[in-house]
């Protein structure tokens, strides 16, 4: 079982140098860099492009986003515990092959919707005069289209993907163990989970620049003057979400030769397995494993199940890591929206720095982690223990949203009146009733009262001009005069494009404290998946993972964007209507209302972690030490 590396009696003597586990963990590491991309990084930045491709709510696309998490429980406890005993190896083999197709799967809608036809172009500022189109009109219009059938086939590419994902982090992370001497363990798994959060960095790298391309390549002449040619500022301009699926397909099922030509076991497996001492929770449970034989059939399945239920330490572990993956994909989700909002950035800009603060900071964290157990030895215990630490320092960090949040901004028809006319939370006023503005075009202007308005329409906006490639407005009749007198820039232009500059500084400070605090939260990650693997009987270590898998989705992965997203949302103070009076997207937050809720669930959710883990100190009872002594002095027998 400690074979050569190759395909049966072909095994070149080339592919021996990689038959090791750092020519296994390359190999592991690549498969967790592209699963990342597709699943982490893709997914994310092309889904507001499908809604808009394919007349998709957000409801439905954060079905799409969970299909992938409702696979993955679903298999996650057969895959770990029938690959426990199986040849690992071609499960990630396997692993690759439905990844693979999952990309491709998901890539197909592109090629069986036809060509994307953009309508025309509405325009932004005050039209006193009816325009040619009803909005009634363009109501029951889209809801005819069939375009919306293609969720099902994001459904299918997600599922697919899941199914992928499943022996990855699961049978994967127990091969690894399997491979290194304890010692080891914890800095190769750092390692490999440092490598999978280069996923998603590289999938919004990649996914931002090609959704620069028009979807169709090409961008199509139009004879009619009404429908002006797109560019990449233009509403209705849609990127090539396609191409990144469809490269990602390819170079996953080249992964498949290296899984493939793996043996069973790399060698000088068994020497290091003899030599290992098990340090499982003293409940009878390996005994029990170990004469019984429980993990060789299915009719098992039951019974391992519920041994691992019944262990207090792995069970406070789990429910100590799932706190925690609540709150990590809570902001990984949300982060930049926090950012775009409470510091007055562009949301390219906000996704930008969100990716820089999570990824480096999330990827320090597991690697600082993952050295420090392995360079002091840390016994089971000792690295429970080591979790209290870094928690309770997350959570000390967790208090910046309490001194490093800002106010709000003014904002006409919301914050404050139309210069003393209108009431708040309405954004029509006199100024700009007879303008016919509609509320589902958010294009905000700061006028040069600053003060920002929802779009130049709505700001009573008459004409707009180009003065050096910036588009200026003119004729503009809710906008009040320039506060800062004598400047000369206000003789020029009466609003621009964009958000108000914000007055609040403190963004660089939240940055740093935040960083911080991802690094701490992050140095939990390696830790608890070596306490995990050390605390089970040696058997049940990737049924262990499996379980440990489903309970994270099950309280962290899925609930926690739904958690973060309900309470942004409760911070709110106006809404998108459409035309088809449905309340749509928000458009803007109390900002200090927001910090404060993000601050109280992250903080819940840390205390949650903090007692989980010191419950977990508090049952684990370690193998009385005659029996170590004993199992040390048979198996070094056995090895000499």
């Amino acid at each position: 079982e400690e074979g050569p590396c190759g395909w049966g009696r072909c095994a070149p003597r080339v592919l021996q140098l990689c038959n090791n586990p750092e020519g296994y963990l390359a190999a592991y590491s690549l498969l967790a860099i592209f699963q990342g991309i597709v699943v982490n990084g893709l997914i994310n930045i092309s889904i507001s492009t499908i809604e808009k491709r394919y007349e998709l709510n957000s409801s439905l696309t954060g079905l799409i986003s969970a299909s992938y998490d409702i696979a993955f429980c679903l298999l996650s406890l057969f895959v770990s515990y029938f690959g426990e005993r199986g040849h690992k190896p071609r499960w990630l083999a396997f692993s690759a092959f439905m990844l693979g197709l999952g990309s491709l799967v998901f890539s197909l809608p592109h090629f069986s919707s036809g060509k994307y036809q953009y309508g025309a172009k509405l325009e932004d500022t005050c039209q006193t005069v009816e325009t040619t189109f009803s909005h009634n009109a363009t109501c029951s219009a889209s809801k005819k289209s069939s375009l919306h059938n293609y969720l099902y086939v994001f459904i299918l590419g997600q599922l697919l993907l899941g199914v992928g994902g499943t022996p990855l982090y699961t049978l994967g992370t127990a091969f690894i163990d399997d491979s290194v001497p304890k010692h080891k363990s914890s800095l190769y798994i750092g390692i490999g989970y440092a490598m999978s959060l280069l996923g998603p960095a590289i999938g919004y790298v990649l996914g931002g620049q090609l959704l620069k391309v028009y979807i169709d390549i090409q961008i199509p002449e139009r004879q009619d003057t009404t429908y002006t040619k797109v560019d990449q500022d233009d509403p209705r301009w849609l990127g090539a979400w396609w191409i990144a699926f469809l490269a990602c397909f390819f170079a996953i099922w080249l992964l498949i030769i290296p899984f493939s030509c793996f043996p069973r076991h790399l060698p000088g497996t068994a020497k290091i397995q003899a030599e290992k001492i098990s340090e499982a929770h003293n409940d009878g449970s390996e005994v029990l494993v170990q004469t019984k034989n429980i993990g060789e059939s299915f009719k098992d399945f039951p019974v391992a199940l519920l041994i691992l239920l019944r262990n207090p330490v792995l069970m406070s572990l789990i429910l100590a890591s799932s706190s925690e993956a609540l709150v990590a994909t809570g902001f990984a989700t949300f982060l930049p929206k926090f950012i775009e909002n409470q510091f007055g950035k562009s949301s390219s800009f906000s996704a930008t720095l969100g990716g820089l603060v999570l990824i480096p900071a999330a990827a320090l964290g597991q690697v600082i982690s993952g050295i420090l157990v392995s360079k002091c030895k840390m016994d089971c215990k000792s690295i429970i223990k080591f979790l209290i630490s870094t928690c309770s320092v997350a959570l000390i960090l967790n208090t910046v949203f309490l001194f490093a949040k800002c106010g709000n901004e003014p904002f006409a028809g919301v914050s404050e009146t139309y210069s003393g006319t209108g009431t708040l939370y309405n954004l029509t006023a006199p100024c700009n009733a007879n303008c016919r503005c509609l509320r589902s075009m958010y294009y905000p202007v700061c006028g040069r009262d600053e003060v920002q308005y929802f779009s130049p329409c709505f700001a009573g906006c008459a004409s707009y001009l180009f003065n050096n490639m910036k588009k200026t407005y003119h004729n503009c009749s809710c906008i009040g005069k320039p506060k800062r007198e004598n400047s000369s820039e206000d003789f020029f232009y009466e609003a621009v494009p964009g958000k108000c500059p914000t007055q609040c500084k403190l963004l660089p400070l939240f940055l740093t404290f935040f960083f911080f605090a991802v690094v701490f939260t992050f140095m939990a990650v390696t830790p608890t998946t070596v306490a995990i693997l050390r605390c089970v009987p040696d058997k049940q270590r990737s049924f262990a993972l499996g379980v440990q898998s489903v309970f994270l989705r099950l309280l962290g992965t899925i609930p926690g964007p739904i958690l973060f997203g309900v309470a942004i949302d409760h911070s709110c103070t106006l809404w998108d209507i459409n035309e088809c009076k449905i309340k749509g997207a928000c458009w803007v937050y109390d900002n200090e209302r927001m910090a404060y809720l993000l601050m109280g669930i992250s903080a819940a959710c840390k205390v949650f972690t903090i007692i989980f883990v010191v419950m977990a100190v508090c049952f684990y009872k370690p193998p009385p030490a005659t029996k170590v002594l004993q199992r040390k002095n048979a198996e070094m027998v056995s090895v000499i």
